[in-house]
């Protein structure tokens, strides 16, 4: 990675450079050069040179200089020639390069420090001792977006996004898996939710308009300290399974807009199937066909107003009240008494759950 990076920042400084300028690694190896037919060419003797010599030196006509003079370096700058010039070029290329590498690795290193948070692989009382390390601000408010990918082409998810959020040093970008990708976004203070919302709203856009990428997104809560990343991060998985399970038409999920689909999937099943088992008789609800299921879930929407629905369902009044009589013969409930009918839908929600089985975090 640290090659490639010099090699772009050599690139750009040739048309400027009257000199052959590059950088060898302590094999003596050229990784980097304004002459890109040397990369990957060894030198034994500058190896030699750079074991010994602890300060700039001159061998072959080339000029060297360790990117940390007075200690072992990692690397060493050099440009062709032997005079004061060269020595004074291959003296500031190595200190700009030095400068660069430390802020690619601090970058690098926060980033997966992040990681590290988000998937609770480092310990808590290792959190702020390494922000502390990175200088990485730990009271700033944050959200975590997880962006799955649910079906579209073979370009990068992780690419894509990366790039609609280009500050690395407040937003991090990272995969979890091959579907998965994790984004942990700095946020003002007091934002408002549908800020969030139009955020990722604006990713799934992306990737789905220009791409060809489906996708959807849990949204955890805004936090203000670094040790609650995870926790975010949680109920982003949440949101996209319990979406997954009652509102699959849904791309944006948010944990704090999931209603009584959250109180549900924390229930451990065994208490959901005491309640299908209290509440019906036995296997009643099971039996209601999809032309059932359709008429009630209208009902529903219909705010439990037999003439809207009839009328929304294009059949005679008397026809709705003869299915709904129906169904109350069929469960014992009468889903025009409102308490009968918060029961049922409550009920046809746990046997939702119940049937998806969904992943637990």
């Amino acid at each position: 990675m640290a090659n490639r990076v010099f090699q772009s920042v050599i690139f750009q400084m040739k048309e400027s450079l009257a000199h052959t300028v590059g950088v060898v690694d302590m094999g003596g190896v050229v990784v980097a050069c304004s002459d890109i037919a040397r990369v990957g060419e060894t030198r034994p003797a500058a190896a030699e040179g750079l074991s010994a010599a602890l300060e700039g030196f001159v061998l072959d006509g080339v000029t060297y200089h360790p990117f940390v003079p007075g200690q072992r370096s990692e690397y060493a700058a050099f440009v062709e020639g032997a005079d004061v010039e060269a020595g004074q070029l291959a003296a500031m290329l190595a200190v700009s390069l030095q400068n660069i590498l430390l802020y690619h690795d601090e970058k690098h290193d926060k980033a997966n420090f992040i990681k590290n948070v988000v998937l609770e692989n480092i310990l808590p009382g290792d959190i702020y001792a390494k922000a502390r390390e990175l200088h990485f601000a730990t009271d700033v408010e944050r959200v975590v977006l997880l962006i799955r990918v649910t079906s579209g082409t073979d370009i990068s998810a992780y690419d894509i996004v990366s790039g609609l959020f280009p500050d690395k040093q407040k937003d991090f970008v990272f995969n979890v898996n091959e579907n998965d990708t994790v984004l942990a976004k700095e946020i003002w203070r007091g934002i408002d939710e549908n800020d969030i919302q139009k955020l990722a709203t604006s990713i799934v856009d992306t990737l789905n308009g220009e791409h060809y990428i489906r996708a959807v997104v849990g949204i955890g809560t805004p936090i203000g300290n670094i040790r609650d990343l995870a926790a975010s991060f949680k109920e982003a998985q949440i949101a996209l399974e319990v979406g997954k399970v009652f509102d699959a038409e849904q791309s944006i999920v948010s944990y704090n807009h999931l209603g009584i689909a959250r109180l549900i999937y924390q229930l451990p099943t065994t208490l959901c199937e005491m309640f299908l088992k209290e509440v019906f008789n036995q296997g009643s609800i099971d039996s209601l066909d999809d032309e059932t299921l359709f008429t009630i879930q209208r009902f529903f929407e219909n705010n439990l107003n037999v003439s809207e629905t009839s009328r929304g369902l294009f059949v005679h009044r008397n026809t709705l009240v003869y299915r709904l009589e129906k169904i109350k013969k069929l469960t014992g409930l009468d889903l025009r008494e409102f308490d009968d009918a918060i029961v049922f839908k409550v009920a046809l929600m746990v046997k939702k759950y119940l049937n998806a089985s969904p992943a637990k975090y």
